[in-house]
């Protein structure tokens, strides 16, 4: 049987007949879905009809109070109070830390970047090659866990460090960080996943090589054969780590925007290499997760107030990792 309440009574019922735990799910559902698709679900699966007005106020009473707990909980864990155990205590499970960025329509304030991080343990899978298809070993990131802050890198490395100790991180023996080629990411990197080997998404080194080839063969048709033939070489150049030949070619062909990237990040495109130590070379993982922030905050014609955003990101990333429950029951009411 479905329970339908007046609207005129949905002040009082907000405070009285939302248990706790229905509040628990109507937040859940308000951070996976739309709130008028939440109001579908809960009439549909959970048989009670709420007006997505309530929804979207309980989203918004148990997401400040949600936000206030994780700001005080990154505080705890700052760089100045975190004291490391020394060498002895490493432990050998390996980690990675992705991170990437978004972006999101902010009201009064236009598309502002959703910086995300991701922290993740390293699982090797036996895997049919693409190149050779063989079956090969390949690294991928599991038990991902997310955080995310629409603000500068300032503001988010504390939080990307923050979720980094939380998963030991920075007492693993092996860890790397993978982004693409924005600057403020290494920067990020450096703070949070320092020693870690950096690693730039091969995919996006493979974008910019084949931009590269179509500004040395520039006619569609004319050059198609000579510009695949030059691809191919020198993405087999590129995964063995010969960025060398890259930059060589490169600066005597004139491409001195192509020239710069290379150079900047040579040391981060060892692909063979990261291979070989079973680390990822692909954003997979953290590509993923911005589309998942972004299926609830950038659909069409969306825009939000910047606290409302920030309270969603807070309650979103709990949602993604799996760790919505332990969040609500740790927020102290009060």
């Amino acid at each position: 049987m479905r329970v339908f309440f007046p609207l005129d009574e949905q002040w009082q019922l907000n405070q009285t007949v939302y248990s706790h735990e229905m509040a628990s799910r109507m937040v859940w559902l308000g951070a996976l879905l739309s709130y008028q698709l939440s109001q579908a679900v809960m009439e549909r699966i959970g048989e009670r009809v709420l007006p997505s007005s309530s929804i979207w106020r309980q989203v918004q009473v148990h997401g400040e109070r949600l936000d206030k707990y994780v700001e005080v909980q990154r505080e705890q864990v700052s760089v100045e109070r975190v004291i490391l155990p020394d060498l002895r205590h490493d432990h050998h499970d390996p980690k990675l830390v992705s991170i990437d960025g978004g972006f999101v329509n902010i009201r009064d304030d236009g598309w502002r970047e959703l910086k995300v991080g991701a922290v993740s343990d390293i699982e090797i899978r036996l895997e049919r090659n693409p190149q050779n298809h063989n079956l090969d070993e390949f690294a991928h990131g599991v038990n991902v866990n997310y955080t995310a802050v629409l603000g500068s890198k300032e503001e988010f490395t504390p939080a990307l460090w923050a979720l980094a100790v939380e998963h030991s991180v920075p007492i693993a023996r092996k860890r790397a960080s993978v982004g693409d080629g924005a600057l403020w990411i290494w920067d990020v990197a450096e703070d949070v996943c320092p020693d870690g080997r950096q690693i730039v998404d091969w995919f996006h080194a493979v974008e910019h090589l084949s931009k590269a080839a179509h500004v040395l063969y520039p006619h569609q048709k004319k050059d198609e054969k000579k510009r695949k033939r030059w691809l191919n070489t020198y993405k087999e150049h590129l995964y063995m780590g010969r960025i060398h030949k890259i930059i060589t070619t490169l600066t005597k062909r004139g491409c001195s925007e192509f020239v710069t990237y290379f150079k900047r990040h040579q040391r981060r495109m060892q692909y063979q290499q990261f291979r070989e130590e079973g680390l990822p070379i692909g954003s997979g993982t953290i590509e993923s997760g911005v589309k998942q922030f972004k299926q609830r905050l950038c659909a069409t014609g969306m825009r939000w107030n910047e606290s409302n955003a920030n309270q969603m990101v807070t309650i979103r990333s709990a949602v993604l990792s799996n760790q919505f429950d332990e969040l609500w029951h740790n927020a102290p009411l009060h």
